[in-house]
């Protein structure tokens, strides 16, 4: 089993940054795909991005030259950099994590909110 923590979230106005960090226990991290999701309000989770063992990495459109997903497998963390924050980035954001041989994330953290003012 894997336990995943989330922090970083907040307050921030547009145009600001914020970096989230998820911390993980259990499992074998290195070789797991990491990766940050969102929800925004009266919204489905959807994808944002995520990071192979490899440090290969996929981000959705709407992140790419603003989101830096990295991992650090030394401090079992995975941190999310967020720059340019617009106010459609508001949302709880979710690190999860999977087996590289499974399609689906199984393992999720309880999430921190987002919220970038106007």
């Amino acid at each position: 089993q894997v336990q995943l923590v989330e922090s970083g979230g907040g307050l921030v106005q547009a145009g600001g940054s914020l970096r989230l960090s998820c911390a993980a226990s259990g499992g074998s991290f290195s070789s797991y795909v990491l990766g940050w999701f969102r929800q925004a309000p009266g919204k489905e989770r959807k994808f944002v991005t995520e990071c192979w063992s490899s440090g290969s990495t996929d981000y959705v459109d709407s992140v790419k030259g603003r989101f830096t997903i990295s991992r650090d497998n030394t401090k079992n963390t995975v941190y999310l950099q967020m720059n340019s924050l617009k106010p459609e980035d508001t949302a709880v954001y979710y690190c999860a994590a999977r087996s590289p041989r499974r399609g689906t994330f199984d393992y999720w953290g309880q999430g921190t909110q987002v919220t970038v003012s106007s």
